[in-house]
């Protein structure tokens, strides 16, 4: 089987991005929906948490192996985790109507900024 690089350059820089955005987003829920509904029974939000993160898993997994083809697995982790954050802040907004604030943009800003240093390279 050809590799996707090979077979299409650019699906296969952007294919890991899009499943690492909706990896993050998914892990987002299955870690803070539960707050949502705080009687319910720990150990069914663990459970409930758990079959969803399954999900997670079958994004993350095919965007790290066809990311690999592409990506380091610093950069691969990189855009994971500027994704995980950005789920976060869609879940936090949408789900708990929490709009992020300015001093956590910024805080964003500085990550994003870290993001920049990893994709530039070992010039440093």
């Amino acid at each position: 089987m050809e590799p996707l690089a090979a077979a299409s350059p650019r699906l296969a820089a952007w294919a890991p991005v899009g499943l690492l955005a909706a990896s993050a987003t998914v892990m987002n829920i299955a870690w803070y929906w539960h707050l949502k509904a705080p009687s319910r029974a720990l150990w069914l939000a663990i459970l409930i948490s758990w079959g969803i993160a399954f999900f997670e898993y079958a994004l993350m997994v095919p965007a790290n192996r066809i990311g690999a083809q592409t990506y380091s697995l610093a950069q691969l982790k990189t855009i994971a985790e500027v994704c995980s954050l950005a789920g976060f802040v869609l879940v936090a907004w949408m789900v708990f109507g929490q709009k992020p604030v300015a001093s956590q943009l910024t805080g964003f800003a500085l990550i994003a900024a870290g993001a920049f240093l990893v994709f530039r390279g070992p010039q440093l």
